[in-house]
């Protein structure tokens, strides 16, 4: 790609155009939906899908996605604790938003599902951005096709219920328990790091770690250290491809307050930071963050929080691009 090619997936600088003027999009970078001619050229590709059908108590995380492209306009594009820059490695873009159906969670589903093929087949690393956590399972669907792929996954919640109200299988408490029963992920490699709260009953825990999953509960987090924490994270995915799935509950709802399911004892923002950092090196296929939900913090300063650890993935992303840039 010259360098010409590559100046059109630049983002928009301040000193070019103040932060609260133009139109919003992810990083202010360009918007190319699946229609557009550069669809392909893309490498690194940030997705919104805006859509909380699964979400059984407080609503609000499909609104994400827009308060999260608006604050989006804050990040500048060096990352100062470790000196990289995402958008000089590879081509970004803002791919725009799955257009779910809000009356009916199945359809929902498969078109997400359906968008995220034309990913797979562009060869596109996908960074998405929720909605409730259920969006997890359609992008699986379409990212672990092929093979089943290993998991980190920080969270508050193992999301490995059986399921809600009567046998519903389809929640945002449910999406990992539904990939692996769907041989999407191998519970064998697949950690769960910040695992907290009051339980209904733990046969969520019991389940996961029948079948494999490694559970990391939020004080054995912290009485470890988040060094020794992310080395084990590593050494259960190993170097095959791994799926990153970020919720934001899993830091305290002191720092994020605007969430539907928040638990106390959380890490903290730069806790947060610096687990992303530490995934350095590992073989992640895409990434999600999800649950931020606006309603419940108007003044944004979640949204800020959520797109800032988008940014530090998209920095993760980006060096594994680099090393592996798509053909």
């Amino acid at each position: 790609m010259t360098a010409k090619d590559q100046s059109f997936f630049e983002p928009i600088s301040g000193f070019d155009l103040p932060r609260f003027a133009g139109v919003p999009t992810f990083m202010r970078l360009p918007y190319v939906p699946p229609e557009n001619q550069r669809f392909n050229e893309v490498e690194l590709g940030l997705i919104g899908v805006p859509w909380d059908a699964g979400t059984t108590n407080r609503p609000g995380p499909r609104h994400g996605p827009r308060q999260m492209r608006d604050f989006s306009t804050m990040i500048r594009r060096i990352n100062p604790a470790t000196g990289v820059d995402p958008f000089g490695l590879v081509s970004c873009a803002d791919l725009g938003d799955v257009g779910p159906n809000p009356a009916d969670l199945n359809d929902s589903m498969e078109r997400i599902t359906r968008f995220y093929q034309s990913i797979v087949n562009n060869k596109i690393t996908p960074m998405t951005i929720g909605g409730d956590h259920l969006v997890s399972l359609p992008v699986l669907r379409a990212l672990g096709q092929r093979e089943p792929l290993g998991m980190i996954h920080f969270d508050s919640h193992t999301d490995l219920f059986k399921s809600y109200f009567g046998g519903y299988k389809y929640t945002h408490g449910t999406p990992f328990r539904r990939a692996i029963e769907e041989n999407l992920l191998d519970p064998k490699r697949v950690i769960q790091i910040g695992i907290r709260g009051t339980m209904y009953d733990g046969e969520d825990i019991e389940w996961g770690k029948e079948n494999g999953v490694t559970i990391i509960m939020v004080e054995e987090f912290f009485e470890r250290g988040i060094e020794d924490v992310m080395e084990q994270a590593r050494d259960v995915c190993g170097n095959k491809p791994t799926y990153c799935s970020f919720d934001i509950d899993f830091i305290d709802p002191a720092f994020a307050p605007g969430t539907g399911t928040p638990e106390i004892g959380g890490p903290n923002s730069f806790e947060a930071q610096k687990v992303i950092r530490e995934l350095k090196g590992m073989n992640l296929i895409g990434a999600d963050l999800v649950e931020v939900s606006p309603p419940f913090d108007p003044s944004g300063g979640t949204a800020y929080l959520g797109i800032s650890l988008v940014f530090e993935l998209m920095c993760i992303l980006a060096e594994i691009i680099r090393k592996n840039p798509k053909k």
